[in-house]
């Protein structure tokens, strides 16, 4: 049996995997957004949502721009330019 978790080291473990998974995703450019959606039902904009949900759950005004760039290293219209691909061709 494992012993359970503090909830001060809990919050901690959770933040390190919310960073590794943000990078992970910044690594990833070639993983389209729709992809993500498609196939887990979540994506990086989702997780910007989510992001600036919780600031402001804390008394923290964020714009949407501002939790986009957090997700994305970059502001989003930017991270479009340079990796936001069509529609795959091979789903048809």
């Amino acid at each position: 049996m494992t012993n359970p978790i503090p909830d001060s080291e809990r919050t901690e473990i959770e933040a390190a995997a919310f960073r590794r998974l943000v990078k992970h995703l910044r690594d990833k450019p070639d993983v389209q957004n729709i992809d993500l959606m498609n196939l887990a039902g979540f994506c990086r904009n989702c997780l910007s949502k989510w992001y600036r949900a919780e600031a402001g759950e804390r008394g923290l005004d964020m714009s949407d721009p501002a939790a986009r760039e957090e997700i994305y290293g970059m502001p989003y219209e930017e991270w479009k330019t340079l990796n936001q691909q069509g529609p795959r061709q091979d789903h048809k």
